[in-house]
């Protein structure tokens, strides 16, 4: 497992530090607020009440600064690497305008007609997509009939045309190695709430980056606090780029 991309992500946050407003690990969703609602998804640990699984700080995180939570993203615990990849997301600048109108379930059918296709992470789209491409791989962690584990991306990558990938990845310091396994000439996307909108990610290889911005902090806000999935998340832009 590598960090590099985290690496490049904090080194090309703002130098200026910048207070969080908030913090908030909800079950599915984790969200961090600095100069933007920053989200990324939350990691469950897989054994409750395990000590390795406490957050440092917690309860004084808001205390500190989106920079200095940022950092949380390269901690091998899942729960305080999620809150660093939202904090990350929080101090990201783009220009809306760059964004392309698009639906990544789209753009896979469309660039995967007659072709092979590896998805990392179980998205709702899968169906519709499998309908439309040659052949459908699907690796997960948590893996339903259908899907494969993760342990066979590296035989099912090398061989797929058009990879996607979550960007929770990040989380698990899976990406780096995921990306490595992608063929040169494959057409590659990034997808997700938690995929940071940063052009370090093209560098890495990918051909369209596919995140979100928050746009009503308090509905975000309810919704992760009370539980819900992202389809239950509203107050929420998706953004899709694509390699300039």
């Amino acid at each position: 497992m590598s960090t590099h991309i985290i690496e490049e992500l904090l080194s090309n946050l703002p130098e200026k530090e910048v207070p969080v407003r908030s913090v908030m690990v909800g079950v599915h969703w984790t969200a961090v607020c600095s100069s933007h609602c920053g989200l990324a998804t939350t990691f469950a640990p897989d054994k409750p009440h395990d000590h390795s699984t406490h957050v440092r700080n917690v309860g004084n995180l808001h205390r500190k600064s989106a920079q200095e939570l940022a950092k949380y993203a390269l901690s091998k615990n899942t729960m305080e690497a999620g809150i660093g990849i939202a904090a990350i997301n929080s101090l990201l600048e783009f220009d809306e305008n760059d964004a392309v109108e698009v639906n990544a379930s789209e753009v896979l059918m469309e660039r995967g007609a007659g072709k092979n296709v590896a998805i990392v992470g179980h998205f709702p789209f899968i169906p519709k997509v499998k309908k439309a491409v040659n052949n459908l791989w699907v690796i997960e962690q948590n893996p339903v009939e259908g899907d494969h584990p993760a342990n066979a991306a590296s035989d099912i990558i090398p061989r797929a045309d058009v990879v996607a990938i979550t960007g929770s990845s990040l989380i698990n310091h899976t990406l780096d190695d995921l990306l490595g396994l992608c063929k040169p000439e494959a057409f590659v996307v990034i997808l997700g709430p938690s995929t940071p909108i940063s052009p370090v990610l093209f560098d890495h290889g990918a051909n369209i980056i596919a995140g979100s911005k928050v746009i009503d902090e308090t509905a975000v806000l309810n919704a992760i606090s009370q539980g819900a999935t992202f389809q239950q998340v509203s107050g929420v832009r998706l953004l899709a780029f694509t390699c300039p």
